[in-house]
């Protein structure tokens, strides 16, 4: 009866995650809007956090609590699930064609980015201690994310036309027209901060349900985190690619998943980190390793088909992801 009651429960703390990121994120661009702020300010702000709401409610909580290995499991698990499964999904719906600015900008940086985690959690082969993302590794984390966003911002100034947070921007605010009125921005400020206590008691409910499901089940908690959590934070961007690849927006597909990826390892990791150092828990080096695996396989990917996922490559892109799920579950059964 546990076992269900704490399924139902992180159930619903997920579905309270995605529904706070919505509400903040609806909420605070009307609010900027009613102010005055330029669309470009919201698209580069706003709309382009608000898909990682659920995961950085998640870890910082998480952190908080000294459950790192949730945190751990659901920053390294979404990366996966957003490559394995997302962009997997994506593709056998339709080939993705990947503009040049993605393979540009964004795959070398989440190349960069995954390169940057694997060198600061080897700790036990660099200072021969434990493996650990610590203050000074979060600093780093959210250098690099600074880096990246300046990038961001100066290929926006120089080439609107063809940016795809631009269109993915666009295409959300599209959605959200207030009317300027003061009832409307009594609503907006309702539903920023409705938002916010939802991504709060979410995060709280996910994170407590996810560790009693550990539990429950005899297994660690690390596992809940890559699998259950990470794929339900990871459902905002699984929507979003799914429905920009049905109507051949391949571009904001790609985008999204990759620039998702970017924000978790290098935002949301780097402010954990400096909440609480975040252990690599026992197993975790083969899940980064899957990840950075996943991400260099990419490349060939892309460079062999001209710009190019097409559907095959999907497939193989989810088998991967299914097959690091089966692995996965076998190390935890043999282990006991």
């Amino acid at each position: 009866m546990e076992l269900i009651v704490s399924i139902v429960l992180l159930l619903a703390g997920l579905a309270m995650l995605i529904v706070g990121g919505d509400l903040l994120v609806r909420g605070a661009t009307n609010l900027a809007r009613l102010l005055g702020v330029s669309e470009l300010v919201i698209g580069l702000t706003v709309v382009a956090f608000g898909t990682s709401a659920p995961e950085l409610a998640v870890n910082v909580l998480a952190a908080w609590e000294d459950r790192g290995e949730i945190s751990f499991g659901n920053i390294i698990g979404s990366n996966i699930a957003n490559i394995g499964l997302i962009l997997g999904v994506a593709a056998m719906i339709r080939p993705l064609k990947i503009r040049g600015q993605v393979i540009r900008r964004e795959l070398p940086m989440m190349l960069l980015a995954t390169a940057g985690i694997l060198v600061t959690a080897a700790d036990a082969v660099l200072r021969r201690d434990t493996s650990v993302f610590d203050f000074s590794d979060g600093l780093i984390m959210l250098l690099l994310f600074g880096v990246f966003m300046y990038y961001t911002v100066a290929d926006f100034l120089a080439d609107h036309s063809s940016d795809v947070i631009k269109e993915e921007s666009e295409s959300f605010l599209a959605t959200v027209k207030p009317d300027g009125s003061r009832a409307s921005l009594a609503l907006s400020v309702l539903m920023t901060l409705g938002g916010l206590a939802l991504l709060a008691g979410g995060g709280h409910v996910t994170v407590d349900r996810a560790a009693h499901l550990a539990l429950a089940l005899g297994v660690p908690q690390v596992i809940v985190g890559l699998t259950l959590v990470a794929v339900g934070t990871s459902l905002p961007e699984l929507v979003t690619s799914v429905i920009a690849a049905r109507r051949g927006q391949s571009d904001l597909a790609v985008g999204n998943v990759v620039g998702s990826n970017i924000f978790n390892l290098l935002l949301i990791l780097g402010v954990s980190a400096l909440v609480r150092p975040i252990p690599v828990p026992a197993g975790g080096w083969h899940d980064l390793f899957w990840m950075a695996g996943l991400s260099v396989l990419l490349v060939p990917m892309v460079l062999m088909t001209r710009n190019r996922i097409m559907r095959y490559e999907g497939v193989i892109l989810l088998s991967a992801y299914a097959t690091y799920l089966g692995w996965r579950v076998i190390l935890v059964i043999n282990a006991h």
